[in-house]
């Protein structure tokens, strides 16, 4: 293993980021971060006290009016330097991802660019926060908007991308000129704690952004904190629902969750067979299926039986060609689950399949891994046929590869079992046909949509959508959406004499 570059040559220990200092924390519970494909232990990372939280809170808080006061312009040269530095250490952000998630070293690399993205973005807040007016509402009187700061933010971090989600709100929360609290995911935080290091080297002025590091103890003092003006989450809709989104409710504070999904692929009659089969490769097993824009379910749209069984055919035996293991191995196409909780969810998924009915083309539960590693978190490539849209493996998200194949007689059946879902987070359709592409993306009900595209995800410039069950919130994550979330309106009626 030593020949594919770790980054980290041993055990780190983990510290919380907070008034621009590195902290112990004065816990006595430690965690063990392993990495999912060696089965090493690579850092141990605490779990923080409430007065660590609180001090996290306090120093942003105390930071808040000065750097509110900081021109935009002078706000985004930090982040111009932020990004000169994430540059800079690309490579090494991206093998870290890989040893503490599992990803493949391709997609922690895709997951570095997408991060730098939203920086670079962000970087543009002299324009992006700008407001409007309009002379003469009334004889002598003028009116604008302007948008200000509130406060301090907290971002509460999934495991699946542990450099890129927090960077969906952090670069946009700072440029518009309030101060934020990270708290990793306990599984996999080492990410931001390099993240971290190269903020203070950009200048970011002590207090501006923290790290906290915990678990679920941290996540509710957060959530309660008075001083928390607003919380930003990605996860489980079980989660985001009945304990962020209801949180704040109860205690007014403005709230982002971006929570689970089950997406629908749905792949016509008259598609690009060899070019969908690529992409639904990447969609369906790419990150271990471990992504909220991950293809779950498999629709074949038409009663043509011959084009189901070719198609279905090509989609299995490229699945089972996919080669599995360390994912710093640049030859690797899928890595390990993130951590044996997740394999044994995936295997349970795969049972429940069974037992209801649906027909295994392709069983993952014992994957070949090249490279000799350890198997305690490989799943491989599954598919399922025969799957109906009542059955537990179409309904809930299995956060595993695993690839569930329904049929359904033509488009307006299929945009019906897409819209019976109970999630709305990515759906695509793959078509020749503009009127079948447009009739898909006018009725679907998906917050993020694909035509001919395997993985919806919205660049940095653009929201990132979600319905139903899969977003709770008014406003999204990303671009404009996030410069209005992180701003409140002041509405200025004037006028002289």
């Amino acid at each position: 293993m030593a020949l594919l570059e770790e980054p980290i040559k041993k055990a780190l220990e983990l510290k919380n980021y907070v008034n621009g200092e590195w902290v112990k924390s004065a816990s006595s519970q430690m965690i063990s971060i392993v990495n999912p494909a060696t089965q090493q232990t690579i850092a141990r990372v605490p779990m923080s006290t409430e007065q660590e939280v609180d001090d996290a809170i306090a120093a942003a808080k105390e930071a808040f009016p000065d750097w509110r006061r900081t021109p935009p312009l002078a706000r985004a040269r930090h982040l111009l330097r932020l990004i000169d530095l994430l540059e800079e250490n690309f490579e090494q952000l991206s093998r870290i991802q890989t040893m503490e998630h599992g990803k493949t070293i391709d997609e922690s690399r895709g997951e570095t660019r997408r991060g730098i993205e939203m920086v670079e973005t962000a970087a543009g807040i002299p324009s992006l926060m700008m407001g409007y007016n309009l002379e003469d509402i009334a004889s002598g009187i003028d009116e604008y908007v302007v948008y200000q700061p509130l406060g301090v933010f907290c971002h509460i971090a999934p495991f699946n991308f542990p450099f890129m989600v927090p960077l969906w709100f952090s670069p946009f929360a700072l440029a518009t000129g309030n101060t934020f609290v990270v708290k990793p995911s306990p599984r996999d935080p080492i990410s931001q704690f390099k993240l971290a290091e190269l903020m203070d080297e950009a200048g970011i002025p002590p207090g501006v952004y923290n790290v906290i590091n915990g678990g679920n103890e941290v996540s509710q003092r957060l959530l309660e904190h008075p001083d928390i003006k607003g919380v930003t989450f990605v996860g489980s809709t079980p989660v985001g629902r009945d304990v962020i989104y209801r949180k704040c409710g109860e205690t007014g504070k403005r709230v982002i969750a971006q929570c689970g999904a089950k997406n629908f692929m749905v792949v016509m009659p008259d598609c690009d067979l060899q070019k969908t089969i690529a992409a639904l490769m990447t969609s369906f097993f790419g990150n271990t299926g471990q992504r909220c824009l991950s293809g779950a379910n498999l629709l074949i749209v038409g009663k043509d039986d011959a084009f189901c069984k070719k198609f279905l055919d090509a989609f299995v035996n490229a699945a089972a060609n996919i080669k599995i293991g360390y994912g710093l191995d640049d030859s690797v196409q899928m890595g390990p689950m993130q951590s044996p909780d997740g394999v044994t969810r995936a295997l349970g998924y795969i049972e429940k399949g069974i037992k209801e009915g649906a027909e295994l083309l392709l069983d993952g539960r014992k994957p070949r891994i090249i490279g000799g590693c350890p198997a305690e978190c490989f799943v491989g490539p599954t598919v399922f046929a025969g799957v109906k849209p009542e059955m537990t493996i179409c309904r809930e998200e299995i956060f595993g590869p695993v690839a569930s194949v329904l049929r359904a007689r033509d488009l307006d059946e299929a945009i019906a079992i897409c819209n019976g879902s109970a999630f709305g987070n990515g759906d695509a359709i793959f078509t020749s046909s503009g009127k079948s592409a447009r009739e898909f993306q006018y009725r679907v009900e998906s917050g993020n949509v694909g035509i001919n595209i395997g993985i919806t995800a919205p660049m940095a410039f653009f929201p990132f959508g979600g319905m139903k069950d899969s977003f709770f919130g008014v406003l999204h994550g990303q671009g404009r959406d996030a410069v209005r979330f992180f701003t409140e309106s002041k509405v200025v009626i004037q006028r002289w004499f």
